[in-house]
């Protein structure tokens, strides 16, 4: 999605941004780094840049009135993409916004770097780009080196390892109408209050409604009925549910255009139950305010991560794991009534 063999990185400001619930304050720098070598410039590509190649979701910058302008961060990019001149006090003022969400306890302080690159490529197009980055996380470094015949050691504590992005996003210079083209990392392992202010408080972002987005929310809409809703309708057994699963993976990867009819014929089958997955749909759409089309190309990056997620394993007590990736008609279940315990039959034809 993102390359950066082309990109320059123009400008850096860099910043460190407290908690404001821990009485801790923020500290603005007075200007711009100076790079003093290639090499540093070339490290900070690599780290800022690096981590988005693998992303795949383009988002756009929103706020909740409807009002582009009233975001913060949308306003500033745009005065930055019309006169950079003025880049570092911008950076400034996107620093004291990034403090003044950052209230959580959990949220941890660090640096914030702001950069101006040029000719980085999103979906193949080069395109100037704002990038807001922030490290969070500290680690020590053993460093060996020669000395007099033999080897030293030292150590560098409070160093940032530079495969590690914290958080980060990359705002483009195009589709200003829409909010930007945005792409957006955020490794947060604490709990769920403190990591929503980076995409939610501090960007306001809103996902693109494209091929990808829309792969993604069929699968998991699907998926999530089959796991959470057929039973309120249905008798079904595991076996049928990662049969259905299947079916609808299947589906995805051997076909490049969705049909829902299509699909609810030859992966459902079940007129009831494709009414109520229907119906189901309609509700995922209303309350994330997300509608999914009826018809759309199959993003095929997208059908790969949800395949980590689609589980074909059925879990026995704590003794078996069965997995199931064929013909649902090979496993039977049963009860004893001896042993007063489930079983499952399985047929095959020769052992692997």
């Amino acid at each position: 999605m993102v390359t950066y063999f082309e990109a320059s990185l123009q400008t850096l400001s860099v910043h460190n941004i407290g908690n404001s619930s821990q009485q801790e304050l923020y500290a603005l720098s007075d200007h711009s780094v100076q790079f003093k070598d290639e090499v540093i410039s070339q490290l900070l590509k690599q780290y800022f840049l690096a981590p988005f190649e693998k992303v795949n979701e383009v988002y756009h910058l929103m706020h909740f009135s409807g009002d582009l302008e009233l975001n913060e961060l949308y306003s500033f990019t745009t005065d930055i993409f019309a006169n950079s001149d003025h880049f570092h006090e911008i950076s400034q003022q996107i620093a004291k916004c990034l403090y003044s969400v950052s209230s959580h306890p959990k949220i941890k302080s660090g640096e914030l770097y702001v950069a101006y690159f040029e000719q980085v490529q999103l979906e193949g197009e080069l395109l100037d780009a704002i990038g807001v980055f922030k490290s969070e996380n500290k680690e020590t470094y053993l460093k060996v080196y020669p000395e007099k015949g033999g080897f030293e050691i030292t150590y560098e504590e409070n160093a940032i390892n530079i495969n590690k992005l914290d958080k980060g996003c990359l705002i483009f210079n195009t589709e200003k109408e829409n909010g930007y083209k945005v792409v957006v990392i955020d490794n947060s392992t604490r709990g769920q209050d403190a990591a929503v202010y980076w995409k939610d408080e501090f960007l306001q972002l809103r996902i693109r409604n494209d091929s990808f987005n829309q792969t993604s929310n069929t699968l998991s809409v699907y998926k999530n009925f089959v796991t959470q809703k057929l039973d309120d309708d249905f008798d079904m057994t595991k076996a049928d549910k990662i049969d259905l699963l299947n079916r609808s993976m299947k589906y995805f990867k051997e076909k490049d255009t969705f049909d829902m009819d299509e699909f609810a014929g030859e992966v459902i089958g079940n007129p009831q139950a494709i009414e109520s997955f229907k119906s189901y749909k309609k509700q995922y759409e209303d309350e994330f305010e997300t509608p999914i089309a009826d018809t759309f190309e199959i993003a095929a990056n997208a059908v790969k991560k949800q395949l980590r997620v689609y589980k074909s394993v059925l879990k026995l007590d704590r003794n078996f794991h069965i997995y199931i990736h064929g013909n649902k008609e090979l496993i039977e279940k049963g009860f004893d009534d001896e042993k007063h315990l489930n079983y499952y039959k399985v047929y095959f034809k020769e052992e692997a």
